[in-house]
């Protein structure tokens, strides 16, 4: 059996970039306020065209790695995992959209020490307008998963996404099912085990998909709101908005099929597929 890799305990910031415009500079402007570490912080590019990650590799720390087409998030985030060397113990993947509490980033690595089991350390993340955004959540049973995913839209207050989205718990430090992918510390020994990130998954799930195969292989995601972000949102997802749609219900699919494999669960999951395929194109028509 081969022994697992030794890294280091250095930090690094991986973020995936498509054309992120302004955002990435206040990115970095207040990341430099969110620790008192050195930090390396890898853009990993996805196809950009208006010159940011060109002008953001300018500074010191920043590298530039060019995914040589749009490998969809997670398969962007393993491409720039895979440029750290191996002092790298601690991999930060966060959107390019976010601005950094100051000290947050410290904050959560001091989380992390508490919790040597845990994987993924997920901060606070705020909406523009203050409000919290429901970043650690449950995974999505069947049941919840289903309701969640033909419902959300239409009927938000509904049981089984109320459920599923831990609207009403309390802010405090405990484990999740999974932790968003917009920002998560993540030990690498524990990235490695599992593979890093599906890439199968384009865009949506690729972060419950990956909190699911960590907790399955005995490692804890960990929600740590005494750290805060601000999550801007939406640079590079609000230029193709359809596409995204799409790949939304996709993956909704793609990890519900991946639980439920074998005959007696095909109609049920041919059921779902129709089902939101419908919730697509009534969509897709109000968008």
């Amino acid at each position: 059996m081969t022994e697992p890799k030794t890294y280091g305990d250095a930090v690094a910031v991986v973020t995936v970039t498509y054309s992120p415009g302004e955002t990435l500079d206040r990115f970095l402007d207040t990341l430099d306020k969110a620790t008192d570490r050195d930090v390396t912080v890898v853009l990993a590019d996805n196809g950009s065209v208006d010159g940011a990650p060109e002008r953001a590799a300018e500074r010191e720390h920043v590298r530039l790695v060019r995914t040589g087409g749009n490998l969809g998030y997670g398969g962007a985030v393993n491409r720039g995992v895979a440029e750290l060397d191996d002092s790298v113990g601690w991999v930060v993947i966060a959107n390019p959209d976010l601005e950094w509490d100051p000290g947050s980033l410290d904050t959560l690595l001091e989380v992390a020490r508490r919790w040597p089991r845990g994987a993924a350390f997920g901060p606070l993340i705020r909406e523009p307008d203050g409000s919290v955004y429901p970043s650690a959540r449950l995974l999505p049973s069947l049941g919840r998963g289903v309701g969640h995913a033909l419902l959300g839209k239409v009927w938000p207050a509904n049981p089984w996404t109320r459920a599923y989205r831990q609207d009403r718990a309390l802010p405090s430090e405990r484990t999740a099912g999974w932790l968003s992918g917009s920002c998560q510390l993540v030990r690498r020994v524990a990235f490695d085990s599992v593979g890093g990130f599906d890439p199968r998954y384009f865009m949506y799930f690729e972060d419950v998909d990956f909190g699911d195969r960590l907790g399955r292989a005995g490692w804890l995601n960990v929600y740590a709101p005494s750290a805060s972000v601000m999550h801007i949102g939406g640079q590079a997802t609000s230029k193709a908005s359809a596409r995204m749609l799409a790949a939304h219900h996709e993956s909704a699919y793609r990890y519900l099929a991946d639980r439920h494999r074998g005959l007696l669960w095909k109609p049920l999951l041919w059921a779902i597929r129709v089902g939101l395929a419908v919730r697509l194109r009534l969509e897709t028509r109000r968008g």
